[in-house]
This record gives C-alpha cells, sequence and structure tokens, in this order.
C-alpha cells in the first residue's frame, strides 16, 4: 500500500480542480491511500469575501482537512499544488512549507517521492517556475522528484513535463479535459514509481 498526500492551496477553486484529478489518477494506479489536504488560508475576511469565487470556493471546501506535519510523515509520497504568484508558489503553500523544519531537521522527508503542479491566471504566467520554485523544496528535503516528463501521451497535448499545469484566463476557465487528463496521468505516475520504489 501507497501512502499519497495532495496537499494543496486554490483561491477560487481551479488548483483544487487538478488536486482531485491527480487523487483520482493515484487512485487509478491500484493500491493506494490518498489524502487531498488543504493549508491553511493567510488571506484578509475582507479580501475573500470581496471575491464571489473565493469565498464560495471557501464555504464549498469547508470540510477539507488542513495538512500537519504528520501527514508528511505518513506519506510515502507527497504531491504539492498552488497556484501561481509572481511566478512562485503562493504565500499559504509557501508558509506551510516553511514549518517543515522540524521533520527535515530529522530527515524524515529524505526519500519520498514528490511531484508539484499549479494554476495560473495567464498564459506563460509562472507555470513553470512555480512548480521548478516547488522542486527547490523536495531537492533540500532529500526527496525523489517524480515528474511526468513526456511519458505518455496526453502530456504532448498538455506541453508541460514539469507537473500539470492550467491557465484559468484569471479564474474565468476551469480545467478542461486535457489538464485533468494530465493530471490524472501525474497521480498515476507517481504512485507507480512510490510502488516500485517501496518494493
Amino acid at each position: 500500500m501507497v501512502n499519497v498526500a495532495i496537499i494543496y492551496y486554490s483561491a477560487t477553486g481551479t488548483t483544487y480542480q487538478l488536486a482531485q484529478a491527480v487523487a483520482e489518477g493515484a487512485r487509478q494506479a491500484g493500491a493506494a491511500e490518498v489524502k487531498i489536504l488543504k493549508v491553511k488560508e493567510l488571506a484578509p475576511e475582507e479580501a475573500i469575501a470581496s471575491n464571489e469565487g473565493w469565498s464560495a470556493h471557501r464555504l464549498e471546501t469547508q470540510d477539507v482537512p488542513e495538512a500537519t506535519l504528520a501527514d508528511l510523515e505518513w506519506a510515502d509520497a507527497i504531491i504539492l499544488g498552488a497556484p501561481t504568484r509572481y511566478g512562485m508558489p503562493a504565500a499559504q503553500l509557501k508558509q506551510f512549507i516553511d514549518a517543515t523544519g522540524p521533520l527535515w531537521g530529522q530527515g524524515k522527508l529524505v526519500n519520498k517521492i514528490c511531484s508539484a503542479f499549479t494554476s495560473a491566471a495567464t498564459l506563460h504566467g509562472g507555470h513553470e517556475s512555480t512548480i521548478l520554485a516547488l522542486s527547490n523544496t523536495f531537492y533540500h528535503w532529500g526527496s525523489i522528484i517524480v515528474a511526468p516528463g513526456y511519458a505518455d501521451p496526453i502530456q504532448f497535448q498538455s506541453g508541460n513535463p514539469y507537473g500539470v499545469s492550467f491557465t484559468s484566463q484569471n479564474g474565468t476557465l476551469d480545467p478542461d479535459e486535457t489538464a485533468l487528463n494530465a493530471a490524472r496521468f501525474q497521480g498515476r505516475r507517481v504512485v507507480e514509481v512510490t510502488t516500485r520504489f517501496k518494493k
């Protein structure tokens, strides 16, 4: 059995939809227990209330548990997802990452299988740089990065070998079938590689 923690931040729901598709693919791969976990919201209430999509998404996902350091210890595979903010992961996910020092210091994240995904408001809006920034964390943890690469035909349609990404046109578009299928493939690939590694 492979334990998979999909830890994400999403304001209006785009990255959450990708997280759900990643989880679906992970479950399709076989013997995997999958948890979808959000990180703590840091934005002020007035900012959330000023955006209908943001406040609606928060209500919709109020029952999604918040990630803890114990979830990282439990997981054999960790898949992080966040929208891009100026070409970097959103602060909410970064804050969670910054709290992982105690596990890092004890070597408890060494040899975890890791992968990442993102969404952006605009084309060329930081997709690759956000995933690469998340990979910097994995290097420091001593984890093993599993990217989707071009290991499946869907990757030639989605076009991002670093990890799933989607352009939401400032939140006006939901992920299309290409992005969702690429997310499912990424989830499957992570579980398949983790299973082989554990053997």
